[in-house]
């Protein structure tokens, strides 16, 4: 009954979420409705399933989350006319709240838009991706076990739930930019320096606003946990 209602619960109200964190936190009850139906089953399979689904959904959502506050920091030196997020209480509390703020990133940033279209479409569960095998592995589980009714729930929402999912993508590919460059640091330029110990001052470096980058440590672990998700398949699995 957990897993029902947690499968139910998490696509429902999921869909009517215009906030993007608070639309992962519903898509995580969906999830769990998975992770429940795994843990009801008590068999060796299920319990494997189980725990990949478990480990798998954890390198997702930690992955999107980093990803989130990497485009929070890359549109600092952009302005926008939202007036969704302009009307929040809570605007300064995150840069990046509404789904809406996402409308035209890919021409921001396609290396960390396609990041996110990668983890977005295993959370879905397309195939080849990580969260493709764990969905499979639960439902093989569970039909084994006669768990008929709780596995056609199961994908139904997973497809009902694919559509707010499928919301970001489009929000992020198939709009224009409504971002535009701040006119105040437009023209704006950084000095860095370069210094050796012994030898002094080695050079300036002059940087303009569209030099910046995001912080090498983020990017690694982003690029770490998407080619986790994107290659799975090819991991050695005996």
């Amino acid at each position: 009954m957990s897993s029902f209602f947690s499968l139910i619960i998490g696509t429902v109200v999921g869909l009517t979420q215009f906030r993007i964190k608070r639309l992962f936190a519903y898509s995580t009850i969906s999830h769990v409705g998975f992770i429940l139906l795994a843990l009801s089953i008590s068999s060796i399979e299920s319990v494997q399933a189980f725990i990949f689904y478990l480990l798998q959904y954890s390198i997702s959502n930690l992955n999107v989350f980093i990803i989130l506050i990497a485009i929070g920091f890359s549109i600092y030196n952009y302005i926008s006319d939202n007036k969704e997020y302009k009307e929040l209480l809570d605007k300064n509390n995150s840069p990046i709240q509404l789904i809406s703020q996402l409308r035209g990133y890919f021409y921001i940033n396609p290396i960390l838009s396609l990041s996110l279209i990668i983890t977005i479409f295993s959370f879905v569960g397309i195939p080849p991706l990580i969260g493709f095998f764990a969905k499979q592995m639960v439902l093989s589980a569970a039909l084994d076990k006669g768990y008929f009714f709780l596995s056609i729930i199961a994908i139904l929402t997973s497809v009902i739930g694919a559509v707010y999912y499928l919301n970001i993508i489009k929000e992020i590919y198939f709009y224009s930019p409504q971002y535009k460059i701040n006119s105040l640091i437009k023209d704006l330029e950084f000095k860095g320096n370069f210094y050796n110990k012994d030898k002094g001052l080695i050079k300036t470096i002059n940087y303009k606003y569209n030099d910046l980058t995001i912080n090498s440590v983020i990017t690694i672990i982003i690029s770490i946990l998407t080619l986790i998700i994107l290659l799975f398949i090819f991991m050695n699995k005996e």
